[in-house]
């Protein structure tokens, strides 16, 4: 398996375990499969396997430069006991009418962890598989949940430093607490003036600063991503949807071939295009809903076809999908452009020139036999969430309630009857003062950590290890930078010469 840009020549093509330790293409592009994998497999076998060993097989596929023993104790490792959860991504039936697929159950309580946990497994490896004698400097941007997630699986890793960069009030209290409460020698999380667009467009600008990056070389580092734009943190991804699909099988709610739908609460693009590669590797998924908050430019692209940036900014309830810049949206332009390269560049070279791009009506006719999409406002948010409970008993997370009021729509609209399956990606308990106020119009006393004792005085139940586990630590200090800062702050913690 190799990968190539989705802006650049085959003939710069990596194998696999190079990409993910490079993360971004030089070129600015995102790296995807030359061949895109075509297995052989026994779907009914396939899904009936243990989480750890469909991840093991599922990775195989992409990333068979591994040795087979190595990608096995990745999995292992990955997946073991600091889930809360055996299943790791159980599927939950509710009487509101809806499959959730639970995401939430590993340590930072949000469904990138899934993922996260993973990335480390497969950097490690790969920088001992291809003899690189740097340490790998993970910088992401996060519009919350990434940076949690990224800094618990790199903790004290050797070889490696985190770097993270968040908006300037516009994650949860939650966490903020987590980021910035996070143990290890390695980690450094700083807030930036702005929105999340803001900081991820400074890391991609850093991250092809070819004079920079020399100096990063010269003083022994290299950088690395630890956003959904590093292939080896999408692929993880897949796995979930076929272990949802094997839970709805196993638990007799379809037939092995029905196809299903899944509505995933969507900001960056990465986690329904592990949707899509899942349907492209034969997953019968009949269509992949992609539902955004009031930042509902995705909405719009995969309505009218144009892709426009050019809009206010909403900072919501639902921070992880703040985001008016998907960058993962490339990988699905270079599959519906036929590979068409050169096609992709000029559409990203449009969108940061002009602030926006027109797809081709091919292009757009592809799309609508794949995808659908809606938003929820604030207050619809709020009400699913109160819908739900009241109906099932069953607490959601801002994002959540995103993902479920507009499968409720496509439904109502469409009339699909289709199975769906609502991709659940964060714990409630990570945004208890939304969930608190939807379910008793009321606010709580104070944010963070005394707002989960008050949502869980509200609802009972026992509290999750990783719940628990927000109370041990100690915040650091916060500290706020500008955008054009943080090449300089990654220069000071680097100590770069």
């Amino acid at each position: 398996m190799n990968y190539r840009s989705t802006r650049g020549n085959v003939k710069d093509a990596l194998k696999s375990s190079d990409a993910v330790v490079q993360g971004l293409a030089p070129d600015g592009g995102l790296y995807v499969p030359v061949d895109f994998p075509k297995p052989a497999y026994d779907l009914e076998k396939l899904i009936q396997l243990p989480y750890q060993k469909l991840a093991q097989t599922i990775l195989q596929w992409f990333f068979n430069d591994y040795p087979e023993d190595q990608l096995a104790d990745g999995t292992t490792k990955a997946y073991a006991d600091q889930w809360d959860n055996d299943s790791i991504a159980p599927l939950s039936k509710q009487k509101a009418g809806f499959n959730y697929l639970e995401l939430y159950h590993g340590p930072t309580l949000a469904f990138k962890d899934i993922a996260l946990q993973m990335l480390p497994q497969l950097m490690t490896k790969a920088i001992k598989l291809n003899g690189v004698d740097r340490d790998i400097v993970i910088l992401t941007a996060t519009s919350g949940d990434t940076g949690t997630a990224s800094m618990r699986g790199f903790s004290n890793v050797d070889g490696t430093q985190v770097i993270v960069f968040y908006p300037d009030g516009g994650v949860s209290p939650v966490q903020l607490k987590q980021m910035l409460g996070q143990p290890g020698q390695n980690l450094t999380a700083v807030a930036v003036k702005g929105n999340f667009d803001d900081a991820q467009t400074e890391v991609k600008h850093i991250f092809n600063d070819q004079a920079f990056n020399q100096r990063l070389i010269d003083n022994g580092y290299q950088f690395s991503s630890a956003n959904s734009m590093n292939i080896g943190r999408l692929i993880p991804q897949v796995v979930y949807y076929f272990a949802a699909y094997g839970q709805l099988v196993e638990q007799g709610r379809i037939k092995l071939g029905d196809a299903i739908n899944f509505t995933v609460p969507t900001g960056n693009f990465g986690d329904i295009l592990a949707g899509w590669y899942a349907k492209k590797l034969g997953l019968p998924i009949k269509k992949l809903i992609c539902a955004s908050n009031e930042n509902n430019v995705l909405t719009d692209f995969f309505t009218t076809g144009k892709y426009d940036r050019r809009r206010a900014f909403h900072l919501t309830s639902a921070p992880a999908m703040d985001i008016l810049v998907s960058s993962n949206l490339e990988r699905l332009l270079f599959d519906v452009y036929d590979e068409d390269a050169a096609s992709v560049k000029e559409l990203m070279e449009r969108l940061q020139n002009d602030g926006w791009y027109q797809i081709t009506t091919d292009a757009k006719a592809k799309l609508d036999q794949e995808f659908a999409a809606g938003y929820a406002t604030q207050g619809q948010v709020t009400g699913e969430i109160k819908y739900v409970y009241e109906t099932s008993g069953y607490l959601i997370d801002p994002h959540t309630a995103v993902g479920s009021f507009v499968a409720r729509q496509y439904q109502k609209n469409s009339h699909d009857e289709t199975p769906m399956v609502i991709v659940s990606t964060a714990s409630p308990y990570k945004f208890p003062e939304t969930v608190y106020h939807a379910l008793t119009g009321q606010n709580t006393q104070q944010q963070g950590l005394p707002a989960i004792k008050q949502l869980h005085d509200l609802v009972g139940g026992e509290l999750t290890a990783g719940v628990r586990e927000l109370f041990d630590h100690q915040p650091r200090q916060e500290s706020v930078i500008a955008p054009d800062d943080m090449e300089n702050l990654i220069a000071q913690v680097l100590k770069l010469k």
